[in-house]
């Protein structure tokens, strides 16, 4: 048996065009609150969690407009309480991959997490941030203009 990377996709309502923007300028809607983006292949993107201290850098390393953005993870300190300190970077080197695909009267957004496999200390905590991330405020997002990204709590 071979150990899959985390893999979903999501249908929304929002177009091929609304999905690439959420992707490469609308992180802060979705995910987590940053006011860089990403225009070209080389950009860097640090996506911070408040109040810890957990980042991860991102690198664009392909961006087709409406259709595909890739990441690969260049910078990672992950803190999870009562996980090894091996953990920390265990992002290192992954890639996310988003592929856009207008179908029907839907768009559907595709996302690999290569390298995010049941095998990493990381999993079932990362897992379930992108569950609610990707699978639950992106999709919100683009269908309803409204996402729930992380934010710190007041």
């Amino acid at each position: 048996m071979t150990e899959q990377n985390y893999r979903r996709t999501i249908s929304v309502s929002a177009t091929p065009e609304q999905s690439y923007v959420a992707l490469t300028t609308g992180y802060a809607r979705w995910w987590t609150p940053t006011e860089d983006v990403f225009a070209a292949i080389g950009d860097r993107i640090k996506f911070t969690f408040p109040p810890s201290v957990s980042y991860w850098t991102l690198e664009a390393t392909r961006l087709v407009p409406n259709r595909s953005v890739e990441l690969v993870c260049v910078e990672a300190l992950h803190k999870i309480l009562d996980k090894p300190q091996a953990s920390e970077t265990e992002w290192l080197g992954s890639r996310l991959v988003f592929n856009i695909e207008s179908r029907d009267e839907q768009t559907l957004v595709h996302f690999d997490h290569e390298g995010l496999t049941p095998k990493l200390d990381c999993f079932e905590v990362c897992e379930a941030g992108w569950n609610q991330f990707f699978a639950s405020s992106l999709k919100s997002y683009l269908d309803t203009g409204v996402g729930k990204p992380h934010h710190l709590e007041e």
